[in-house]
């Protein structure tokens, strides 16, 4: 029986830099943009003589990159190793596997370990697909003679191939030319595989987490989760990182403040010398100290994101650069920082401000976002005639004074350390689309760079935004926001003939 498990993408809209460190927090949407894992039994049946079986066969399958890799499972101190060209690895799922599978040997008893061993004796057959939205399809968009639009996009069939490089003849030497959106594939990958992996061992039930989302409440099932993929993510990343791509992807759109890193930091040292099962025990047993409130964007709002088409930035690099300027100016710095969350806070406080308005004062709030969708913002304060309307205004135009000082404040850290956090290009591009109507934000997400950037639409406006996107040959993307976290899906997404991202989005 195959078990299918999704994790959403992110979009980072405050707290860039700041999130590394605690307290500080960061403003995190999850998408409709998800990574989807397949896990079911490798052989039907198990032979007689398997009992005695030091190991057993994991196959990994991405069909999107054209792969398959094959492992074997030794099972008495759970390692994997890769059996087919080193070419074809994939850290992120090694991790998430051999994590996972010790983390059932260290919660289970001795019953439930003779069926474990049963279970795995069958061996593992995992598949993993991302949606299109994770990946840039720009080039074969351009091939195909189409214009740079949503519905140009939305043409491709789901899970469509990502691009080869054309120059290698060699088609034994081809290796996938991956341009990417930012949507932090490898931590909804990730997770996605060990959710797949968790329900299908009988760890956790993916059925109860319905509810819990609703809540946003660390309840038992998600946090294994969410402990055993932020550690497979750390060690395959080779750094413990904020974690907060991961935790959307777990729990869905959040305010998320990151957890100590030596909660982890143990793990890589322990991994070296003991046993999987004992280190994932302790990791579980450890002092997971983040913080997640439940956050998402106000109602009749929608997050529209561009690819500009400038090749993406490296975020490693960028957190690097910016660490060294704290270390070598740290009077200012400082002050930057302190700015900046002021300002990450501000946006914050009227975010929540409108969602309470449209709560407690639905037809006020509706008609204000109505009205001001079809307006430029300096034209909002005209239409707020009585006192509720007018609250609603003065929380829209306190929003927009916030991410302005969030850009100028990310420039000024971007100069000081060197690296490109709003480059021209963008700036340029964002001034342009925070003066169209109806739009209420526009940054460059996470660490900033070329990346992409995002855009908040009150209303119907972001049509409009894509069209003029387009016409400065942005391709706006099919993402939207989409609060759920990690969930357990009916079956094999490549069955249903559509994604959920396509279905959702109205194409003229």
């Amino acid at each position: 029986m195959a078990v299918v498990a999704s994790a959403p993408g992110k979009v980072l809209l405050t707290g860039g830099y700041l999130i590394l460190e605690r307290p500080n927090a960061g403003l995190v949407l999850s998408t409709n943009a998800r990574f989807f894992a397949i896990v079911k039994p490798l052989h039907e049946e198990i032979k007689a003589d398997s009992w005695a079986w030091a190991w057993t066969d994991v196959k990994l399958t991405s069909p999107q990159l054209s792969r398959e890799s094959l492992y074997k499972l030794e099972l008495k101190n759970m390692t994997l190793q890769c059996v087919s060209s080193s070419e074809s690895r994939n850290p992120f799922v090694e991790q998430a596997v051999q994590y996972t599978v010790a983390a059932a040997h260290a919660t289970f008893d001795d019953n439930k370990k003779e069926l474990l061993q049963k279970l795995l004796l069958q061996g593992l057959d995992i598949t993993i697909l991302g949606s299109n939205e994770f990946y840039s399809y720009r080039n074969q968009i351009e091939a195909r003679g189409l214009p740079l639009t949503p519905e140009a996009l939305a043409s491709l069939p789901p899970f469509t191939s990502i691009t080869f490089n054309i120059e290698e003849s060699n088609a034994d030497n081809r290796k996938p030319e991956v341009a990417k959106t930012g949507l932090g594939s490898s931590a909804a990958m990730t997770t996605a595989v060990v959710a797949a992996l968790l329900h299908y061992l009988g760890v956790v039930n993916l059925n109860s987490t319905k509810d819990q989302h609703k809540e946003k409440k660390g309840t038992a099932d998600l946090d294994v989760i969410h402990i055993i993929a932020q550690t497979a993510h750390c060690l395959a990343q080779g750094k413990v990182g904020s974690g907060f791509d991961v935790s959307s992807a777990v729990y869905g759109s959040q305010r998320y403040v990151r957890f100590s890193p030596d909660v982890i930091s143990s793990a890589q040292v322990a991994a070296k010398a003991s046993p999987l099962q004992e280190v994932i025990a302790d990791i579980l047993k450890g002092k997971w100290d983040h913080e997640i409130t439940k956050f998402s964007l106000p109602p009749l709002m929608t997050l529209v994101l561009g690819e500009p088409g400038t090749g993406g930035s490296s975020t490693p690099s960028m957190v690097g650069a910016v660490k060294r300027w704290q270390k070598s100016d740290p009077e200012k710095s400082l002050d930057t920082w302190r700015k900046l969350s002021e300002a990450n806070f501000s946006l914050e406080v009227q975010l929540n401000s409108l969602s309470k308005l449209a709560e407690e004062h639905w037809d006020a709030y509706k008609s204000v976002i109505n009205d001001c969708s079809g307006l430029r913002p300096d034209k909002w304060s005209e239409r707020a005639s009585e006192p509720r309307k007018k609250e609603v205004v003065k929380a829209l135009l306190g929003a927009r004074d916030a991410m302005l000082g969030i850009r100028y404040h990310m420039r000024q850290m971007g100069e000081a350390a060197g690296v490109p956090i709003e480059p021209e290009s963008q700036t340029q591009l964002l001034d342009t689309t925070m003066n169209m109507e109806g739009v209420l934000l526009a940054g460059v997400p996470g660490a900033g760079g070329f990346d992409a950037i995002f855009a908040v639409t009150l209303g119907d406006s972001g049509r409009n935004v894509s069209k003029v996107w387009s016409s400065v040959n942005v391709l706006a993307l099919l993402v939207r926001e989409d609060p759920r976290g990690v969930s357990l899906e009916s079956g094999d997404p490549r069955t249903k003939g559509i994604t959920a991202a396509v279905s959702s989005i109205h194409i003229e």
